[in-house]
């Protein structure tokens, strides 16, 4: 008998199967192959535990057990299992025996999958020649079959062991993507800390509007979790522009046993899918993203006509999408419970034009809760210093909290993150609220404005340490008695050196 799984057990499986495609196929376009074969597989797991199951309680009655199986939360078309292609790997043709599964499945399961194949390929020709293509997809559907990668729910017990594997994945590929790791994957320990800003509750609807995998998303929810002793309702919701990376979001909810979302496919800014049926932007109790920083070709042009309004408050440079972002964020926020934690780069501090006016705007509503300045180096794909800005409906004053957590972090030999530790530091600082010296102000409306709404950190955290007074009296003495000792070892030297027979 198979004992049960464990996360290191899977991770590192799923982590080897890569290797059916190192030095062959660059990691950025492999890892769609191997997170989609690993969603295949489980679900191929799932249907064979539970049919097997049913068959043993209900083997004389084969009409029952296939509407039971027809209640499946994925079906499975006949011939479409991970179990059939396996079967037939040393055939040719297993790229197009693949994707024809896939496209089986999409139909199968109806609104739940559909499109989320339509964007991988495992015929497509960047998996070398016919003969190349079908060596490496049969290694990896025998990479697939090995015992530690067996995904039943008998064996596997919790759930999470799989969505953890997924995302472990995830993060693996972000490390290795250079700047498309910013595309599809926040930092673990960036995303946990979001996640703590905006206290998600029993109840509430989160959201993310460019969520990449979803990983932010997921985090929200296991706090919610967290403070519920495991059991409580909410609504995951999401937009993402790339379509494959759409498809990992999808994935990655399923895995994760989130099926209370709606993750749709699109640009925010340009065409915001998340609406009411009366064609309104959709409200949320928690919005949480990390956008594209600076991002260029945003939309801009088409801003000043918006007709959800979003941009009544300064049409953001075209060049620069970043408060595109944030207006859109602060847009879909519920007008009692609405916070939102957003990573932004350093410069939507302190930049001027448009952004400076929006700026103003955004203090002057006294929207605007919190600035945390975070280390350089955190974030895939780039090393420059970013910033979480923390946003409120309803706010316990008219005060803005500035936090310089720039210093504290682990440092790495390419990424740098935050401690437990760090996070724990930054969350209590905000809870407080309260000014600590040379790392938070609390700064009032009144001082922001004589900075003219600049709210580049370093002006309310003063960092500067004092260096210590020099004595020069006590250094002269010092210096004295130090030229005393060497005149003493030179005569000494110069002994030792006539008793030698080296003297002058």
């Amino acid at each position: 008998m198979l004992q049960r799984i464990t996360q290191d057990t899977i991770n590192k499986a799923a982590w080897a199967a890569c290797d059916t495609f190192r030095g062959t196929v660059d990691a950025s376009v492999y890892k769609d192959y191997v997170l989609t074969m690993l969603f295949l597989k489980y679900i191929s797991d799932v249907w064979k535990d539970h049919y097997e199951a049913y068959k043993a309680k209900h083997g004389d009655h084969p009409e029952l057990i296939e509407a039971m199986m027809a209640q499946e939360q994925f079906v499975l078309p006949k011939g479409a299992s991970f179990y059939d292609l396996h079967r037939d790997r040393q055939k040719a043709g297993n790229g197009e025996r693949i994707d024809k599964a896939l496209h089986a499945i999409e139909e199968a399961n109806g609104s739940k999958l559909r499109d989320v194949f339509q964007d991988i390929s495992f015929n497509a020709n960047k998996l070398g020649n016919e003969e190349q293509k079908n060596d490496i997809l049969r290694h990896l559907l025998e990479d697939f079959v090995k015992p530690e990668l067996d995904m039943s729910p008998s064996r596997v017990g919790d759930l999470d062991i799989i969505g953890g594997a997924y995302e472990f994945l995830i993060s693996k590929f972000a490390a290795s993507a250079g700047k498309k790791a910013g595309e599809f994957y926040t930092p673990a320990e960036v995303s946990m800390l979001m996640a703590r800003l905006v206290e998600p509750q029993e109840g509430d609807d989160i959201c993310d509007p460019t969520c990449g995998s979803g990983s932010l998303l997921l985090k929200c929810a296991r706090e919610v979790k967290r403070n519920a002793d495991g059991k409580a309702h909410y609504a995951l919701f999401g937009q993402e522009a790339i379509g494959s990376t759409w498809a990992l979001a999808k994935m990655n909810m399923f895995l994760h046993g989130e099926a209370n979302h709606q993750i749709e496919w699109g640009d925010t800014i340009g065409n915001p899918k998340l609406r009411t049926s009366d064609d309104l932007l959709r409200h949320f109790d928690v919005v949480v993203a990390n956008p594209p920083f600076s991002l260029d070709k945003w939309g801009g042009e088409k801003a000043g006509a918006d007709k959800f309004g979003r941009f009544r408050r300064g049409v953001p440079p075209k060049t620069k999408g970043d408060y595109a972002f944030i207006l859109h964020m602060v847009e879909t926020l519920k007008p009692k419970t609405g916070r939102m934690a957003v990573v932004a780069p350093n410069g939507v501090l302190f930049r001027g034009s448009s952004e400076g006016v929006i700026r103003q705007k955004l203090v002057e509503e006294n929207l605007l809760d919190a600035v945390i300045g975070l280390p350089e180096k955190l974030f895939f794909g780039t090393g420059i210093p970013a910033a979480i800005l923390v946003f409120r409906k309803t706010k316990a004053d008219r005060n803005v909290l500035f936090i310089d957590a720039s210093r504290d972090y682990i440092e790495g030999t390419n990424q740098n993150r935050l401690g437990e530790q760090h996070i724990d530091r930054i969350f209590t600082a905000c809870e407080d609220r309260e000014t600590i010296d040379k790392y938070a102000y609390l700064a009032t409306v009144d001082e922001i404005k004589a900075n003219d709404f600049n709210l580049n950190i370093p002006r309310y955290v003063d960092t500067h340490e004092e260096e210590e007074e020099i004595d020069l009296m006590a250094v002269r003495t010092e210096r004295e008695l130090l030229k005393a000792e060497m005149a003493e070892l030179e005569a000494r030297m110069e002994g030792y050196l006539k008793e030698l027979g080296y003297g002058s």
